[in-house]
């Protein structure tokens, strides 16, 4: 029976088979397209962009976008740097993720965890294309597409319950085009305070997970999920406009922006010293605010030593936290330099916003406490200050904003309140004298003249020059006159100075926008033109 079964199962699929082929063999005939065609040849030249794309998905971006420049010389530099930026970055990474090891560890039960081995492998990232931006701003903005499909070996070793366990990183590759700032720049190496990076889209992020000898990336559905995950987390936290900031240097040089305004009421002093053989005094009061420039003084009361001065002076604050104001008393005289009658220094981070302070001040002979002349009395002044911080809004834009009126705004819609207007004159290009071209720039509000320096034999020069006014109201209806001017810096017989070109700036449109950074082409300037930055920030 086994037999004749064998026998039959033979027979039919003997029949079944060649049954097949043939019915394959004319569906395969009869099914083939009668309308076939042959292929378009075109040059590349006259290809689309989608075609080309289709065709050769890997262009560069210095080819597809005239935007991007090439940089082949930048992944040459990097190419041969990076053996040794390999071992510098991983010592980074190695000391940064230390310590938290160290702290984590324990919390979940482990009994150690380090790195078998950490490098990023023999294949550097390499940039694709970068496009630089053209800004008035005092910052360089840079945007790279950068690719990197390494072959790292990240080795992670755990230890726990006496086991020990692998975790291994390989393959990775990420794909991101970043936009970096470096901003501000200034005068000092490397050139600029920090640095700002963006993403301008999500990442392409792929890699490799070896755990305890098998691929968890293998795991399905795992894969899409991981992928996912890290693009949205990184997307939240760096897409643009949402930043990185990395700070670089902290130095004056990088010329922090004024953050309030310190108004400073010198009402009287009592007691002072006797300075003359009369027994009396001319006092004076000199203010300024420690580590700037910024000094006040009063008018000078005669024969007295319990003068009454009430005057009121304002100072531009940038960081009250650590900034204090300078006291000196002085008793003037007609020959020779003032004598000091005393001094005190009052620190701003004691003071409370819009909330005045009237303080009576020992006078000292310095700050020493321990000299004994301290100890003598000098005389008590008395003062008040008030510190009004400028507003910002939720966007981070200076507002008008009191106690009485939130929005700023009068009844009739026009903005109220005191504040500093600041006008920085950053450069001019083409400008050119008929005499000598040895620049420099003259701001004129309300009849108060500033001045930049000169640089000489200059048609594109460079100023950076900022000058502010504390307003008691807008100046809706003021304009800013700023000419560029040529001194004669030779013994030439022709005129000392002559106009290269001015420029008037109505400044209603910098109290309703805030801040305004433009370039003016200049009157009576053949091809001039002058940048200058105009903002109103408000208390």
């Amino acid at each position: 029976m086994g037999i004749v079964t064998t026998v039959l199962g033979l027979v039919g699929f003997g029949w079944g088979f060649t049954l097949g082929l043939v019915l394959g063999y004319f569906i395969f005939i009869y099914l083939q397209p009668n309308d076939v065609k042959d292929p378009i040849i075109k040059p590349i030249a006259e290809l689309d962009t989608k075609t080309l794309q289709d065709l050769l998905p890997e262009i560069p971006l210095w080819v597809k976008n005239p935007d991007y420049d090439r940089v082949d010389w930048l992944n040459k530099f990097l190419r041969d740097l990076w053996p040794y930026l390999d071992k510098a970055i991983c010592k980074i990474i190695s000391e940064t993720a230390h310590p938290y090891m160290k702290e984590y560890g324990p919390k979940f039960k482990l009994e150690s965890i380090e790195f078998d081995s950490l490098t990023l492998g023999t294949l550097p990232p390499t940039f694709s294309g970068m496009k630089v931006y053209d800004t008035n701003e005092n910052e360089m903005i840079l945007e790279p597409s950068v690719k990197f499909a390494g072959n790292p070996n990240i080795i992670i070793a755990v230890k726990a319950f006496g086991l020990k366990a692998t975790v291994q990183l390989v393959d990775v590759q990420v794909f991101a085009t970043a936009r970096v700032t470096l901003k501000p720049l200034i005068p000092v190496f490397p050139c600029f305070s920090k640095i700002v990076i963006s993403l301008m889209e999500k990442p392409h992020v792929d890699f490799g997970l070896n755990v305890l000898g098998g691929d968890l990336m293998a795991i399905p559905g795992l894969y899409g999920f991981v992928q996912d995950f890290i693009k949205d987390q990184v997307s939240q936290l760096y897409m643009w406009p949402k930043t990185l900031e990395i700070p670089v240097i902290d130095s004056p040089s990088a010329l922090k922006k004024p953050v309030g305004i310190l108004e400073v009421t010198v009402v009287r002093a009592k007691n002072l010293l006797k300075m003359d053989v009369m027994g009396k005094a001319d006092p004076f009061v000199k203010l300024q605010l420690v580590n700037t420039l910024m000094s006040k003084k009063t008018h000078t009361k005669k024969n007295t030593l319990n003068p009454e001065w009430n005057e009121t002076f304002k100072f531009l604050v940038q960081d009250p936290k650590s900034q204090s104001l300078e006291i000196q008393v002085y008793d003037w005289d007609k020959v020779g330099e003032p004598e000091k009658m005393g001094m005190q220094v009052v620190p701003l981070h004691d003071l409370v916003e819009l909330e005045p302070k009237t303080l009576d001040l020992n006078l000292l002979k310095n700050v020493d406490p321990n000299d004994e002349h301290n100890k003598k009395p000098r005389g008590v002044l008395t003062i008040k200050l008030l510190y009004k911080a400028f507003r910002q809004d939720e966007q981070g834009e200076e507002t008008m904003g009191n106690e009485n009126n939130e929005t700023g705004l009068a009844r009739d819609g026009k903005p109220q309140g005191g504040g500093m207007l600041e006008v920085i004159v950053h450069s001019a290009e083409d400008v050119e004298g008929r005499h000598h071209t040895n620049p420099y720039a003259k701001v004129l509000f309300r009849g108060d003249e500033r001045k930049t320096q000169v640089i000489k034999k200059n048609r594109d020069p460079k100023w950076d020059q900022s000058f502010q006014w504390q307003l008691d109201e807008p100046p809706m209806d003021d304009q800013v006159h700023v000419e560029v001017m040529s001194k004669n810096t030779g013994l030439h017989v022709h005129s000392k100075t002559e106009s290269l070109g001015y420029a008037d700036i109505n400044l209603s449109d910098v109290v309703n926008n805030k801040r305004v950074n433009e370039k003016y082409s200049l009157i009576d300037s053949k091809n001039g033109r002058i940048q200058i930055e105009l903002t109103w920030r408000t208390t």
